[in-house]
């Protein structure tokens, strides 16, 4: 195994693949640099520039990648962010097209390296380094410690270095110390900079970007929505700190309290409001506001956006100002720390002009700028979005307004947690969660016809020979990401095999599945020490996970639900590869689950060992008996009057109704998602459109994002609830799978309260589209439209005549 993997890590050092899926020679001269002795240090920023002339005719390309993250400019305008993540050891290579964005002469790269050497959910804790050239027609205009123009660097000190994490998940907060042409370095090769020595590191490992590159599109407030004034020196009676800044130690990296230059969540937690007011004013163009002294203002930007908070700020006086955001109001205000987060940029500014921008990306519906010291003008307020850009090209509208209103919403979640990985959230963590990928990746092919960022997910999974501090075999609950407190989930590692088996059957991936082979088998050689002499999986370690709700109190020492998922992964293990034997282990565990879950009427969800044996609880959740009938344990067919309690009597009215008030409701996140996908399975597409309406809509509605849990209590934008797109496709239009490797379309329609609905996805070689209506006759007449080469494929449900379009 550790040859296999050594060869592979050779191979990728040499054979780089661009965005497109074409080969590159990945760099022709660069070499990895940081300043001398510096490359370990924390949150250090680190200029980078050169200066050079286009070249004649040919096609030119600004080739990076860094540790932990860049952003680039050229010739003082915005020119990209990255790079994509990769795993452990390896670094994923951006290639910038220059071409027809160079000046006939004096052309300016400038690049803004940020090096956290911070362990966290969103970038690994390596060593930082720095790595780029300009390639044109094979020849090298300018690198790092190669051929061409030298790329010369500077220690950047705008960017204030002590400062306190933006979260537990994620590394560093922006905290900004400016002067008046504090960016001049990026803007004019002329500008002065003091140099800084840098050394050339050893080579990194690199792999392709693969990946299609963010939009960055600006966005601007739609409306201004309050104003008030502020009073200083309020002393809270006890003052808010994250996990964070908190648990700073061996285990979490960051500056202690009494070590940080700056703490902006203590400044705003000493700030009061004396007066709000209430405007609702819509705002048409670029916005500009005059701030008198300890003065705010709330913008609405409409929807939940992600991406670089930047505007043009003016002061005559020293100034404070704080960019205060959320995803939704507290009251009438925005609470920068409901996510737990430290959702504030603050920019200390001497008297001048200013243009700034993040460099880290947010997520925001609400901007709060509050401006303290003196007042000032704020202007050219935007959000310049850092999105997935290959999501438009698909299409759903109906005759109902709310169906197309879930779809924009869905996409929208999508295009903000697929950048480069499949995200939990594109604030808070940013990290690559098993479980929600499971469901995110669902969608990748339905809006993109490509499954380009799941390969980057698997792949960033296969290549390290292993994971640090974890125990040998169990996969990481999220990543890449560093687990340096031993933390993990040792049953979601089991959704890592389900995707699998649906990435195989989504891509014809076969080399991925196979390479991946040795690990899956050897999780499953990890969890043959938990099982009891029932076959069962008894006292997981770690944080056995099923979802947030009650259903997290009763996961020892036998979890039912954990167990039922156990059996679903040795099945897909099975079909993998071809492994019968994993098929008799899972019919073995579904039958002691079976015997020993099940009491009479609904499936408990644990067992607790009292002096040797092993006792049922009664603790009963909602989410445990769609664990049951989604991973196979029973089937409608097998528990009629289980199912038909769980069809009728649960589900978004339960609340109201009152019905079986002793089994514990499940949240969004599994259980509401599995009751859904149960309806689609046994084709009960109406209650699944009205369900789908009743637990999303709302969501919709306040934020265009879809959430975390059934209240905004947490994340307001998460990945896995973009699955909604998926819903809508197969179980409204009827789109009911699109099988790109064996070219078959396969359709299927039910019985809807509903008149007409279209769609179309791409496909490589075109799209897929379907259109249906329903005749004068109660028939339902359809068109659909495929690539050549495509088979369709019809299956009806209810009684509706059918027949197609030409």
């Amino acid at each position: 195994m550790r040859r296999l993997i050594a060869c592979a890590a050779i191979l990728v050092s040499f054979t780089v693949f661009d965005a497109a899926g074409g080969e590159t020679s990945g760099f022709l001269s660069a070499k990895p640099v940081w300043p001398a002795g510096r490359e370990t240090e924390m949150n250090l920023f680190v200029g980078f520039r050169v200066a050079f002339e286009a070249p004649a005719g040919a096609r030119a390309v600004f080739r990076v990648t860094a540790s932990s993250l860049y952003r680039a400019w050229l010739n003082g305008e915005f020119l990209g962010h990255g790079p994509a993540r990769g795993p452990h050891g390896f670094f994923r290579i951006d290639e910038w097209d220059l071409s027809g964005r160079l000046r006939p002469s004096g052309n300016l790269v400038a690049i803004e390296v940020a090096g956290y050497n911070a362990n966290s959910y969103y970038l690994l804790d390596q060593p930082s380094f720095f790595q780029a050239e300009v390639v044109s027609g094979g020849k090298v205009i300018a690198s790092t410690a190669g051929e061409g123009a030298p790329m010369a660097a500077t220690i950047l000190t705008e960017r204030l270095q002590r400062v306190e994490r933006y979260s537990f998940q994620r590394t560093f907060s922006e905290v900004y110390r400016l002067r008046p042409s504090w960016d001049a370095w990026r803007r004019d090769s002329a500008a002065s900079l003091v140099p800084a020595e840098t050394a050339v590191l050893p080579a990194r490992r690199l792999l392709p970007r693969r990946v299609p590159y963010p939009d960055f599109v600006q966005r601007r407030p739609l409306a201004l929505l309050a104003e008030g004034t502020v009073q200083r020196g309020v002393a809270p009676g006890k003052l808010w700190k994250s996990r964070g800044l908190v648990e700073i130690g061996d285990r979490l990296k960051g500056f202690r309290e009494a070590e940080l230059e700056q703490m902006p969540s203590r400044e705003l937690q000493q700030l009061a409001k004396s007066m709000s007011r209430r405007l609702d004013q819509e705002l048409e163009g670029p916005a500009a506001f005059t701030f008198p002294v300890n003065s705010f203002r709330i913008l609405d930007f409409g929807t939940n956006l992600t991406g670089f908070p930047g505007a043009t700020i003016t002061v005559n006086a020293p100034a404070k100002v704080y960019f205060v955001f959320d995803e939704i109001l507290t009251g009438d205000d925005v609470d920068f720390k409901r996510l737990s987060a430290v959702n504030v940029i603050a920019f200390d500014l001497e008297p001048g002009s200013y243009r700034v921008e993040a460099i880290e990306p947010y997520t925001l519906r609400y901007l709060k700028i509050l401006v303290t010291g003196a007042g000032g003008k704020v202007a050219d307020i935007y959000l310049r979005e850092y999105v997935n850009p290959d999501v438009d090209r698909a299409h759903f509208a109906s005759a109902d307004p709310r169906l197309n209103r879930l779809f924009s919403a869905g996409r929208e979640t999508f295009r903000q947690n697929a950048v480069d990985i499949f995200m939990d959230c594109p604030h808070r963590e940013r990290a690559g969660w098993l479980c929600d990928s499971y469901f995110t990746a669902r969608v990748e092919p339905r809006l993109s016809g490509r499954n380009v960022i799941e390969k980057n997910f698997f792949e960033n999974y296969l290549l390290p020979e292993s994971f640090p501090v974890l125990p040998r075999c169990m996969l990481p609950m999220c990543y890449p990401a560093d687990h340096t407190n031993g933390t993990f989930i040792p049953n979601w590692s089991l959704w890592f095999v389900l995707e699998l088996e649906e990435y195989l059957a989504r891509s014809g991936d076969r080399e991925t599945v196979d390479a991946l082979r040795p690990k899956v088998l050897c999780l499953f050689d990890y969890f043959k020490k938990f099982r009891n002499p029932d076959g069962l999986l008894e006292k997981l370690p770690s944080w056995v996970f099923i979802e947030w709700s009650a259903a997290n109190n009763f996961v020892q020492d036998v979890n039912y639900p954990s167990n039922m998922l156990y059996a679903a992964a040795l099945d897909a293990a099975a079909r993998l590869y071809s492994m019968p034997e994993m098929a008799a282990a899972a019919r073995s565990v579904r039958a002691a689950v079976i015997r020993q879950s099940f009491d009479g009427e609904f499936f408990v969800d644990n067992a607790v060992r009292t002096s040797g044996r092993l006792e049922r609880t009664n603790n009963r959740t909602e989410v445990c008996q769609y664990f049951a009938f989604y991973f196979n344990v029973v089937s409608a067919h097998s528990y009629p009057e289980l199912w038909e309690t769980l069809r009728d009597k649960f589900g978004p009215d339960r609340p109201k109704s009152g019905a079986y008030p002793e089994i514990h409701a499940a949240n969004s996140f599994v259980g509401n998602m599995l009751r859904l996908e149960l309806l689609s399975r046994y084709g009960l597409s109406q209650q699944l459109l009205d369900e789908s309406v009743s637990y999303l809509l709302y969501m919709a509605e306040r934020t265009g994002t879809l959430w975390e849990n059934v209240d905004p209590s947490a994340s307001c934008n998460h990945g896995f609830a973009s699955h909604i797109v998926h819903t809508l496709y197969r179980d409204v239009l009827g789109l009911h799978s699109v099988d790109v490797v064996n070219k078959v379309v396969k359709l299927r329609f039910a019985d809807l309260n509903l008149p007409w609905a279209e769609g179309e996805v791409p496909v490589s070689g075109g799209r897929v589209s379907l259109r249906w209506h329903k005749t004068g006759d109660g028939g339902l007449a359809y068109r659909v439209d495929v690539p050549a080469g495509y088979k369709v494929e019809v299956e009806k449900l209810g009684s509706r005549p059918l027949s197609r379009e030409r």
